[in-house]
């Protein structure tokens, strides 16, 4: 199967240095991908020149005049900026030349752009940021990371459907566990949206565990958990700042003195492995669910590595029909069949 990824490779911290060298690196590993390059095209054809890989020919550039800033604000790119590299990646979907979006750019601007030209899927409200953290299990689907602060039950009934959907189609998991992220595993915890939301999902057809807890994400309980985009948020930036100072806390006690630096030596490959096990670029790539067009966003501040993980995310989520699968799942819900009669 050909898959064309359109990338804003203007996009994050770093923009072509990382996003091209990235972009390369994908189709090497995939021979029948394609990637469309979209930004200045000048800036592009540089770095492009840089490279000597064999998967150059798999490569097109698309030319967009601007660029959305990292700390402009999403109204302002949705509007103003009609030809910046971010809205150009995201048209081309529409467009159908390319099956998926991956942007390290601006994450509000990202979310407005792609809903006002995508729009989001039958029965879908709100699109959700969902991603994937590790577990002793191996891996979590997350969501809502971000998008929306406030949510109803419904709302969180929609990001279950979808986050199991997507966890079906890229983790191979037949039938995925949902967990709603509580403060409390006993159905009396938690506020009336929590609670109705669990009522909605014990009555919904899917894998429901029940209620979760933080701690449950890493224990892997389950293989999806649902919460607003608030707690969603806090937790990520959290469990980032956490696995950061571990590390650093190691790094530090390893470098303290000469016999500590020779046991350093001596553990090197367990560390080695700890530092990749955590390694957020491994699971760098967060995807907006619940659009007509697969988006992902890449951390901003990541490296080549890191961006290719995103992008490896994007063409793993069209090879297994990750849309057609939430779709389906959405047209069973009561929910969604009641919104789809409401828009007829």
């Amino acid at each position: 199967m050909t898959v064309t990824v359109a990338i804003d490779a203007m996009g994050g911290d770093h923009g072509p240095p990382v996003t091209v060298p990235a972009a390369l690196d994908f189709l090497v590993a995939h021979p029948a991908a394609r990637v469309l390059l979209v930004g200045r095209e000048s800036d592009l054809t540089a770095a492009l020149a840089k490279s000597m890989s064999s998967a150059r020919d798999r490569v097109a550039v698309r030319h967009a005049s601007e660029v959305v800033g990292m700390d402009e604000p999403p109204a302002d790119a949705l509007r103003r900026k009609k030809d910046s590299s971010m809205r150009v990646a995201i048209n081309l979907v529409k467009e159908g030349e390319a099956q998926a979006c991956v942007s390290a750019g601006n994450t509000g601007a990202l979310m407005a752009i792609a809903r006002f030209v995508l729009k989001t899927l039958p029965g879908v409200d709100r699109p959700a940021i969902a991603s994937q953290l590790p577990t002793k299990k191996g891996a979590c689907t997350v969501l809502d990371l971000g998008a929306n602060v406030n949510c109803t039950p419904e709302h969180l009934l929609q990001f279950a459907v979808m986050g199991a959907a997507l966890a079906a189609a890229v983790d191979h998991v037949e039938r995925p566990s949902v967990g709603l992220l509580n403060v409390g595993e006993e159905d009396i915890k938690g506020n009336d949206v929590v609670k109705q939301a669990g009522e909605l999902l014990r009555a919904s057809g899917l894998n429901f565990h029940g209620n979760v807890e933080g701690d449950d994400i890493y224990k892997g309980t389950t293989d999806v958990v649902v919460c607003d985009g608030f707690v969603g948020n806090v937790m990520l930036k959290t469990s980032e700042g956490l696995a950061q100072m571990l590390y650093e806390f190691l790094k530090a006690e390893f470098t303290r003195g000469p016999l500590t630096r020779l046991s350093a030596l001596v553990a090197y490959p367990v560390l080695s492995a700890f530092k990749r096990r955590i390694d957020p670029r491994r699971y760098n790539g967060a995807t907006l669910v619940g659009l007509r067009g697969v988006v992902v966003k890449s951390h901003g501040g990541t490296d080549a590595l890191g961006f290719r993980h995103a992008l490896e995310k994007a063409h793993a989520e069209v090879a297994e029909g990750v849309l057609d699968r939430i779709a389906q799942r959405m047209a069973t819900m009561p929910v969604a069949s009641a919104a789809a009669a409401t828009d007829a």
